[in-house]
């Protein structure tokens, strides 16, 4: 696919990942980041899925979207881009291991949202390569949202451990089922957040929890005492492993200063900030 591609409705992702599937064992053709743009128009917010989305990641059930669930809108279009034979890598196997959200003006869930979705700045990492998938929600001719998935194709080893830290502030308990539980919600139903076999075959000892999933429920701890407009930048450093007992911590200074980590050894699971946009 190349240029700008209208779509008439969200790609269905149970099919798109049973293509990815396949992918692993196809030779993408693409050596570069494709250049297609993903619209789809008129997107609805289904208020049921909305509120189990709100409860499984914390927020009081509201008429204004929850900062990251424009996200989960736009996801299909991202996999639906990863999906295809002239994306350089197979979807399946890349870490998402950062995201930025810009909230540029609170969403009301009865408004309609064109949604957009391109890759771009493939670049080296210490463990490999990285790209950015760029999304926007708009209502008319404004722009309301922007998010940035930067994924990582892991072709090194990575250079240890993170240190721990304190585990002093909130203490969570996450349930074993919050992998599939997340997956009902968002759609996303990558196997290593399902399975336990699907993980342990990515090198993980059981399913882990998205990371989309422990970044809500971190923004959803300050809900209230953000501004209207603001910027969230979180960066996932170690895999939740489910169950999992972690402590959430928040300090206020010209910004916030976001951590979720390991109860008992103070390892990062995630580390972000949120400051006011513009």
């Amino acid at each position: 696919m190349t240029g700008v591609v209208e779509l008439a409705e969200a790609p269905p992702l149970g099919a798109l990942y049973r293509r990815a599937a396949l992918g692993l064992l196809t030779r993408h053709t693409g050596t570069g980041l494709p250049d297609t743009t993903l619209v789809l128009r008129d997107v609805g917010i289904e208020r049921d899925r909305l509120g189990r989305y709100a409860k499984l990641c914390g927020y009081r059930l509201s008429d204004t979207l929850p900062p990251p669930y424009p996200h989960v809108l736009a996801f299909p279009l991202a996999v639906a881009l990863m999906a295809e034979r002239d994306f350089p890598f197979p979807v399946i196997g890349v870490v998402h291991v950062a995201n930025r959200i810009e909230v540029l003006r609170p969403i009301d869930a009865g408004e309609r949202l064109e949604l957009t979705v391109r890759a771009a700045d493939l670049r080296d990492h210490e463990r490999g390569r990285a790209f950015d998938i760029r999304a926007t929600a708009s209502v008319g001719d404004e722009v309301v949202w922007r998010g940035v998935s930067t994924y990582l194709r892991k072709e090194k080893p990575g250079t240890g451990k993170p240190e721990g830290g304190p585990t002093d502030g909130i203490r969570w308990r996450v349930g074993r089922t919050v992998g599939t539980d997340y997956a009902k919600v968002s759609g996303d139903r990558n196997p290593i957040h399902t399975s336990r076999l699907a993980a342990r075959a990515f090198g993980y000892k059981g399913p882990i929890a998205h990371g989309m999933w422990s970044a809500a429920r971190c923004l959803a701890a300050l809900e209230g005492r953000l501004p209207p407009q603001h910027t969230f930048d979180v960066t996932f450093r170690r895999p939740l492993v489910l169950p999992a007992r972690v402590c959430f911590s928040a300090t206020q200074g010209d910004h916030w200063e976001l951590a979720l980590r390991d109860a008992r050894t103070g390892a990062p699971h995630l580390t972000g900030t949120v400051s006011r946009a513009g």
